[in-house]
């Protein structure tokens, strides 16, 4: 009779701590080969639960261990930079983190309800489930993709080598199937051996070629604090800080982080504008710098070129949720916080590349990078992709390197070169192949300075994006189901 009582309660301890445990898969730490074992873990503990509800639950405290541990950084935001107290950005936080967890407990409870009866059939089942979960997480609501599975296959993983044919949510599905796989004994563990291999040997193809000869870039991180950010007090001397570093780092790109301009452009002095042109044309070069732009009431939060090209602009598209835009009927929620612009306008969802330094260049500002099929739309046309970015809004949490993880991956999955000017941190330079070429230590002010070279070519997933992945999770979801309990 304990032992009855107790299994389940153990159930659900496990579960909780593999969630927990899989964050080490991810930026800082990359242990890639944990996710594999993690999700082999989850699996042989629905197995052996008793019924859907069980299973459920499992899911669920898997899924609250996983985040709670992975994206807690959210109540850093809200409350040592959004103002509100402590108790209600706790509660909020982990309120989140609870609504992310129904992803893993829809796939868990799934898993249970229709759980073939063949080991090779409940691989393929439960890695379908997972990654399919991971792709509804990444639209629904306006989707939150941070952390899905593939994430924690960039280099030196040899799944890396899937990224430009399947992108990330084909990574997830690998990932786990590789995991779930070895439920099949010798059988799969050649069959995972088959596919390591494969992604070993796809790691040393170049779908993409460069294009003209490489350019100087100089990414200037400003390390302006988050609380001084947006005080009146402050604003000379941010101006002066850019205006200075700009000067003294000429380049033929020069890129300046998320609203490093914490102004209206419209109201910046028309000598500050000059001085900034000059100092970027003087050697041929240009600038593109983050500020906020206004037009009738509404705002941007733009990505604006100065220099020898002419002026430009890219407006961010896809806004933070609560951050800078308020969902209907939170108004009051946002009434306990002090965000700063927490209600922007979406940009136009069709912006073309930027035409400076005699390159076409993408820009994507912070979260927008997330958004995998997003950032291939202008692959066709852009040889370099470009975020702007300020995460100083969550502190010395794993936000930055988990951020510069995932424009890992759009770098491998686009074929392109990815430059990230931050205020804070992760600013780094990324080969087309998804490897780091050079980086700033966080929370310094510096300014990085290299040679880039744009590439042309698109890899499968610039061409066919998310396509070929969801094909493959029915694929799989399909022979896990014929005759799957037979």
């Amino acid at each position: 009779m304990t032992q009855n009582h107790s299994s389940p309660a153990l159930r659900l301890l496990a579960s909780a701590g593999l969630g927990a445990v899989g964050v080490l898969a991810f930026a800082p730490f990359e242990q890639f080969w944990l996710t594999p074992l993690v999700w082999l873990g989850l699996l042989l503990l629905l197995r052996s639960a008793a019924d859907v509800r069980q299973a459920a639950l499992c899911g669920f405290v898997f899924g609250l261990g996983f985040f709670l541990c992975g994206v807690s950084w959210v109540y850093v935001s809200l409350s040592v930079f959004g103002g509100m107290p402590w108790w209600l950005a706790g509660f909020a936080a982990f309120l989140f983190c609870a609504v992310l967890a129904l992803f893993p407990l829809l796939a868990a409870a799934a898993f249970k309800r229709w759980q073939p009866a063949a080991a090779w059939r409940q691989a393929l089942f439960f890695a379908a489930l997972v990654a399919g979960g991971d792709w509804l997480r990444g639209w629904l609501f306006t989707g939150f993709p941070w952390l899905a599975v593939g994430y924690s296959q960039t280099p030196p993983s040899p799944l890396a080598g899937f990224a430009p044919l399947i992108g990330v949510h084909g990574l997830s599905l690998l990932a786990v199937l590789c995991g779930a796989l070895l439920l099949c004994r010798w059988r799969g563990a050649l069959a995972v051996a088959v596919i390591l291999a494969a992604g070993f040997g796809l790691r040393q193809v170049a779908w993409t070629t460069p294009d003209g000869a490489p350019i100087r870039v100089a990414l200037i991180q400003g390390n302006v604090p988050q609380e001084m950010k947006f005080r009146p007090e402050a604003l000379v001397r941010t101006l002066n800080l850019y205006r200075e570093l700009v000067a003294a780092h000429p380049a033929q790109l020069i890129l300046l982080p998320e609203t490093a301009i914490p102004i209206f452009f419209e109201q910046l002095p028309p000598a500050y504008v000059e001085a900034l042109k000059a100092a970027a044309a003087e050697h041929g070069g240009d600038l593109i710098l983050g500020t906020l732009t206004g037009d009738g009431g509404q705002y941007w939060n733009s990505a604006l070129s100065l220099g020898r090209s002419p002026s430009q602009i890219y407006s961010k598209m896809h806004l933070v949720p609560f951050g800078e835009t308020i969902p209907p009927g939170f108004s009051w929620f946002m009434q306990w916080a002090t965000i700063p612009m927490s209600s922007f306008t979406r940009g136009p969802q069709r912006q073309p590349p930027l035409q400076v330094a005699g390159r076409q260049v993408a820009v994507n500002i912070c979260y927008e990078d997330a958004f995998a099929e997003e950032i291939i739309a202008a692959a066709p046309q852009a040889g370099i992709l470009a975020n702007l970015s300020n995460t100083a809004w969550f502190g010395r949490s794993l936000a930055q390197p988990q951020h510069l993880q995932i424009a890992r991956l759009r770098a491998l999955e686009s074929g392109r070169p990815m430059l990230r000017a931050t205020n804070t941190g992760m600013t780094a330079i990324i080969a087309p192949d998804g490897t780091v070429t050079a980086q700033l230590p966080p929370f310094t002010q510096g300014v990085l300075q290299a040679e880039v070279t744009a590439y042309q070519g698109l890899t499968p997933y610039a061409r066919f994006g998310n396509g070929p992945a969801l094909a493959l999770m029915l694929l799989a979801l399909a022979a896990a189901i014929r005759r799957g309990r037979a």
